[in-house]
């Protein structure tokens, strides 16, 4: 099954999304000795995978670059991804919103591969939101919390 086309639009209904997609490109740095992507380098990409989606400008969102803290992080690898297999489809949504953090769930898979396709990574990330000045978790926003939670997984 490939993605309906506009089925990942920030414009439909949540109940119509399947999730947030981007796309980020593997640079030959990525690989390790084995020519797969090094643990810490796919850390790298999923972090880069957010910045679209949750910390630019006009995103509810984007006054989170400017304080969170991933307070949890798990990767699960089922395949592997080498660097001819990107730019590699990165695949987003919101397990759980809280007061003062979310989850936000990754299926990563090489690039063009079908949703079919089992995930070649599987990663979750607990982020809180942080206040700098006071060195202390803040709480979610409202809009922070509806865009959240428009990303929902249902």
């Amino acid at each position: 099954m490939s993605v309906p086309d506009g089925h990942l639009s920030e414009e439909l209904q949540p109940s119509e999304r399947i999730g947030f997609h981007t796309t980020v490109e593997v640079r030959w740095s990525d690989m390790d000795v084995y020519q797969h992507i090094n643990h810490a380098r796919m850390v790298t990409l999923l972090e880069e995978a957010r910045i679209p989606w949750l910390l630019v400008d006009g995103k509810p969102t984007a006054n989170l670059r400017h304080g969170a803290v991933i307070a949890d992080l798990h990767v699960k690898y089922r395949g592997q991804l080498r660097h001819e297999d990107g730019p590699l489809d990165v695949f987003m949504w919101v397990d759980k919103v809280r007061a003062v953090d979310f989850v936000v769930g990754y299926e990563v898979r090489a690039r063009g591969a079908s949703l079919d396709t089992p995930a070649a990574i599987v990663a979750s990330t607990q982020i809180a939101a942080f206040d700098i000045d006071s060195q202390r978790l803040r709480r979610l926003t409202g809009p922070e919390r509806e865009y959240l939670e428009s990303w929902r997984r249902v």
